[in-house]
């Protein structure tokens, strides 16, 4: 019985036939990197570390930042003893087994911590079996997921359950997980090896330290060094042609960068979705961070589309929601409805220059004291002294308005809105013209 109840254990001898990346997962917290946000000084995940103590949760994060090794810390440093499943492999008959194992450990004075490995794949009964071993602590849960868990684990195991989120690991994250390898790898700390091009390692991981170890390892093994004498240079052509990939040249903080940033703009501007299309690809192959794409339609959407279709900014906001609440490889999809959708919208500038107009009116020294009409009034004292006095209601009139002064006393009113000619624009600038034909009065003004 003792046996069938032996601790796995997590810290045997490094065996130099497993992957790089399986020989180089940290041991010890302080061995992690990124993720500051659980580990660092006030980090919830840091707290749990020192006291020993841990509740249920489920780590949500994209691949390779360190769900499991979480898991595996948290089995080595505390008296647990750790059960693992696949949840691609377990089913309900291997959660009731491991619940039925863990009760009688408990009965022992032994806590039992399960992990369960994109758990997001457990079906419904598969996680309502979970629920009252959770509950009751017979099991202290650990699930990893690369989906959002709010959708794909449910409410009533959530509710038992703590949520954190792992973040993308940094390009000096990524490179410090590299160097380290280089330096304390039984196998490749033996070699002397310099990485020429780190743009490339960088942006085929994109984050993920799982896929930097592998394309290290696979590019350490395709030039078939045997001796220890000679130097290993690992150039982009090797990683090429060791992982029989290419990317374009791409660099993330570099010029490439801002010029195929700035072709994807002008494209979208140019109403080319075809062109657009082909720029965003360039970036996503690249490794670039789709948030940033998306973030930068969001502008776009409102300064280069406006009040033409109003609907442009309603996407863009949605599509950045998606980007961040479903991630690479499948936002793309997102992505490129917002692309072909900016891209084909009627387009107008108008709201970009009201408010740079606007900006330098105010920056120029006009006068902005706000007329006692147009004052908020919330006191008798207030009233007495004439706030809000004469202010016309414009629901109170014909089609819901009345002719106002609305800018400050003594200044003449300015154009900063010119609606364009465009979408819902074009109805926009003929029922301005109506109420405000003095502004409106020439076609030049019209952008």
């Amino acid at each position: 019985m003792d046996e069938l109840f032996q601790t796995q254990e997590t810290s045997d001898p490094v065996n130099l036939s497993a992957p790089l990346a399986d020989r180089c997962r940290p041991r010890h917290l302080n061995e992690m990197v990124g993720q500051e946000h659980l580990i660092g000084e006030d980090g919830p995940l840091k707290a749990f570390f020192d006291s020993g103590e841990f509740p249920s949760m489920v780590f949500w994060g994209p691949p390779g930042v360190g769900k499991t090794t979480f898991a595996l810390l948290i089995a080595e440093i505390t008296n647990y003893h750790f059960e693992r499943l696949s949840a691609v492999d377990a089913g309900v008959k291997e959660v009731r087994e491991i619940i039925a194992k863990a009760g009688l450990m408990r009965k022992r004075g032994r806590k039992v911590l399960l992990f369960i490995d994109e758990i997001h794949r457990f079906n419904k009964n598969q996680q309502d079996a979970l629920l009252h071993a959770v509950e009751k602590g017979i099991v202290t849960l650990v699930g990893a997921t690369t989906e959002n868990p709010s959708f794909e684990v449910n409410s009533a195991l959530l509710s038992r359950c703590q949520i954190y989120r792992l973040l993308p690991l940094s390009d000096d994250d990524i490179k410090n997980v590299v160097e380290r390898a280089l330096a304390e790898d039984p196998i490749l700390k033996t070699f002397d090896i310099e990485i020429e091009d780190w743009d490339f390692l960088l942006t085929i991981s994109a984050g993920d330290a799982r896929t930097a170890l592998n394309a290290l390892d696979l590019a350490f093994k395709y030039t078939g060094k045997k001796t220890t004498e000679e130097k290993i240079i690992l150039k982009r052509k090797t990683f090429e042609k060791a992982l029989q990939q290419r990317t374009a040249q791409y660099d993330k903080k570099g010029e490439n960068h801002y010029d195929t940033i700035s072709a994807f703009i002008k494209s979208l501007r140019g109403s080319d979705p075809d062109a657009a299309l082909l720029w965003l690809a360039k970036m996503l192959d690249a490794g670039e961070d789709a948030r940033f794409i998306a973030r930068r339609m969001v502008i776009f959407a409102s300064e280069d589309i406006g009040n033409a279709d109003p609907t442009a900014i309603i996407l863009a906001v949605s599509v950045f929601q998606a980007v961040e609440l479903i991630g690479m490889p499948e936002c793309r999809i997102n992505l490129a409805q917002a692309v072909t959708y900016l891209a084909s919208a009627p387009k107008s500038n108008s709201s970009y220059f009201g408010i740079e107009k606007a900006t330098q009116a105010v920056k120029s020294g006009m006068n902005l004291n706000v007329p006692l009409h147009l004052r908020n009034a919330p006191t008798k004292y207030m009233k007495s002294e004439g706030y809000g006095t004469d202010y016309k209601y414009p629901h109170s009139y014909d089609q819901h308005f009345i002719k106002e002064h609305y800018f400050p006393e003594g200044e003449k009113p300015i154009t900063f809105y010119k609606p364009g000619t465009m979408g819902r624009e074009k109805d926009f600038y003929e029922r301005l013209k109506k109420f405000w034909s003095e502004r409106y009065n020439e076609e030049k003004d019209r952008t």
